[in-house]
Formats: C-alpha cells, structure tokens, sequence
C-alpha cells in the first residue's frame, strides 16, 4: 500500500480523490492568481520606474495600493486553491469568489490616484 506524501496533508488526507479534470482546472485557477499578482507588482514597479516628478506621493500611494494588491492575490491564490480543491475531495459547494471585488476597487483606486496626481 502507498502512502500519499502530497502537501498540505490537511487537504489530500480526506476526501475522496476527484475527477482529474476539477484538480487541473483548480491549479489552472491557481496559477491565474499568481500571474495577477505578478501584474499587480510590475504596475507598482512601473510607476516606480516612470518617476513622474510632480506627482511623487501619489504615484507612491498608488504603487504600495499596487504591491497591497499583488499580496492580496498570492493570498487568494492559495486560499482559493485550498478551499476549492477540500470542497472537491468532499463532494461539497464549491467557495464562491472572494476577493474579485476587492481586486476591482483596488485597481480603480490606484488608476484614481496616479490621474490625481497628473493633474494635482
């Protein structure tokens, strides 16, 4: 007999194994979190790199709502992950989006701020 080694042993050690397919599909959903969070620290870091000179505490504001952001998504991205792939092993509902919304407001705040300091 094996002995499952895959981590986190708070996920794979209950449940039943679910069709391949769902786990995939959740990795894929997983990655897209991380590549979001990738966008999120390459907005902050080009704000960073265009260094508009009258717009400098805004466009700092806007990069650290940015970096804030890109932090939020890794979080998700394993939350997520972990909250979906249980609900699988279970044959539970699956979770329902949680930060989407946040992500939305975030980036809307950032664009606000860095427009605020063009013309402030």
């Amino acid at each position: 007999m094996s002995v499952d080694r895959r981590f986190p042993r708070s996920v794979y050690g209950q449940g039943e194994e679910p069709d391949p397919r769902f786990s995939l599909a959740n990795e894929r959903t997983f990655l897209a979190w991380l590549r979001t969070a990738l966008a999120m620290y390459a907005a902050a870091f080009a704000l960073e790199a265009l260094a508009l000179p009258e717009a400098t505490g805004w466009r700092i504001a806007a990069a650290a709502v940015f970096l804030a952001l890109g932090t939020l998504s890794v979080v998700q991205a394993w939350i997520g992950w972990r909250a979906t792939e249980r609900s699988l092993r279970r044959s539970e509902p699956l979770p329902g989006l949680s930060t989407g919304a946040v992500l939305v407001i975030g980036v809307v705040i950032a664009a606000a701020l860095v427009t605020i300091g063009l013309y402030a």
